[in-house]
């Protein structure tokens, strides 16, 4: 899809922009609130209550509560977008996903990429698909998680190419 001349170059990355063995330090890093935990656990039903009860928290090896596990997923998938896939067509899956510590409201937690593949798609001409290795780590550096990740990203001729349905809106 062409961009509007109104708007400015697209930004991020192609396919061809992309290398194995590339790495990438995502930033800004982000402080995770107890509201953060307790809305997130709440609206996905995650009902556990060493998420949302600090009374039972206060009981577990923890002593305190911790941070729901996907919203740390969800948030560090986040800080790696602008990176690794702000033009990817798709997210194609995660694997590997380990969680190495607990996280804690009022935690600040970072992330840092590293590219391991980048391969044309066999199915899709003008696009491929970009592996990366992720590691999240909070601010005194412990690493708390790590997954591999795999998304479909265009290359910039494709991206940038006209569509047809985009040709046709204009003739309207």
């Amino acid at each position: 899809m062409m961009n509007p001349p109104y708007l400015p170059k697209r930004p991020g990355r192609f396919l061809e922009d992309f290398a194995a063995g590339d790495r990438y330090e995502h930033w800004p890093g982000r402080t995770v609130t107890e509201a953060d935990n307790i809305q997130f656990s709440l609206m996905t039903m995650n009902r556990h209550p060493l998420h949302c009860d600090a009374a039972y928290a206060s009981t577990t090896e923890f002593g305190r509560p911790l941070v729901n596990s996907g919203l740390t997923l969800a948030i560090v998938l986040g800080m790696t977008v602008d990176d690794v896939s702000l033009n990817a067509v798709a997210n194609l899956g995660w694997k590997d996903i380990e969680l190495c510590a607990p996280v804690f409201p009022g935690d600040t937690i970072y992330a840092r990429s590293e590219v391991l593949s980048v391969r044309e798609s066999k199915s899709r001409p003008g696009q491929g698909i970009v592996t990366t290795r992720t590691e999240a780590f909070k601010a005194d550096g412990t690493v708390f998680l790590r997954f591999v990740r795999s998304c479909l990203v265009p290359e910039r001729a494709q991206a940038e190419a006209p569509s047809a349905a985009g040709f046709q809106d204009r003739q309207k």
